[in-house]
């Protein structure tokens, strides 16, 4: 295959994904990645994700899943299973996001709609959730749990969170979940958010980081970039990409070490949420 970045593919292994020792909770450890489905990361990422969210109902018995440690038990009750089956994340930002009534609110990388539908609570009837993804199969199983649930504030839509299909100075918080390390181009993601937030609007995005720069063996493997680690940035590059962005008010709200695995690498990988402002006009 021409221009594949990859190379040869390690195998998935289950304990190489990017929830640590509860690596489960990321997809299924067993999905093969091919190279025909390898012509670039984003393929590679959708191909991973498609599978997870098909096999969302198998996870919701037979896996610890992200929501088992991020979110309350109250905040799962509320959700559908398979919704909570296809969670892959490496926190909780709406629970710390401070959602208010009426606002308008953009996940990027919506998954099963997880984030949007505990959202949809916090800025009630009057409000819009709005969950982007770029994963087809993704968007049908969230569209499917929205159903259930009932939901009518909430909207789905096909998209890239480095090209994001929302008008400017429309939203007044955007939430992300594990989903920006995903990204090769997280300057065009952080200038979209810059874009589409009103002034004075926030984010808070709960991603995976490094302390250190991981190995070129690491970054070019398919398994590590669709299990959020091998795309991980440095933390301080991550900090400065946002404040060069334009945002103001950074603050990081929680940081704990992620771990997991033998690998000595591992120990430097970083569950990060953060928060930060657009500059009021």
């Amino acid at each position: 295959m021409t221009n594949n970045r990859f190379g040869t593919l390690s195998p998935i292994d289950a304990g190489e994904a990017c929830c640590g020792e509860d690596a489960s909770c990321c997809g299924d450890p067993t999905a093969e990645i091919t190279h025909a489905q390898l012509d670039s990361i984003t393929t590679a990422v959708q191909h991973h994700y498609g599978t997870l969210a098909e096999r969302a109902g198998e996870r919701v018995s037979s896996n610890t899943k992200a929501t088992d440690r991020f979110y309350t038990e109250e905040q799962r009750a509320v959700l559908p299973a398979a919704a909570a089956g296809a969670s892959a994340g490496c926190g909780n930002p709406v629970g710390i996001a401070d959602a208010k009534t009426a606002e308008t609110v953009l996940d990027l990388g919506s998954g099963g709609g997880i984030d949007c539908f505990l959202a949809s609570k916090e800025v009630g009837p009057t409000g819009l959730v709005i969950g982007i993804d770029m994963t087809p199969r993704m968007l049908e199983l969230a569209r499917t749990n929205a159903e259930k649930l009932e939901t009518t504030n909430v909207v789905f839509k096909l998209g890239h969170i480095e090209q994001i299909p929302q008008q400017d100075n429309s939203v007044d918080l955007v939430i992300s979940n594990c989903v920006i390390a995903l990204s090769e181009q997280k300057e065009r993601v952080f200038s979209e958010i810059m874009r589409i937030l009103k002034p004075g609007g926030r984010f808070v995005i709960s991603d995976m980081v490094t302390d250190k720069p991981l190995t070129e063996e690491v970054r070019n493997s398919a398994a590590e970039w669709v299990s959020c680690v091998a795309g991980a940035a440095v933390m301080s590059d991550y900090l400065a990409l946002v404040k060069e962005t334009g945002f103001e008010l950074v603050e990081i709200l929680k940081e704990n070490k992620s771990g997991g695995g033998a690998e000595v690498w591992r120990s430097s990988m970083i569950d990060l949420t953060l928060r930060a402002f657009k500059p009021a006009e």
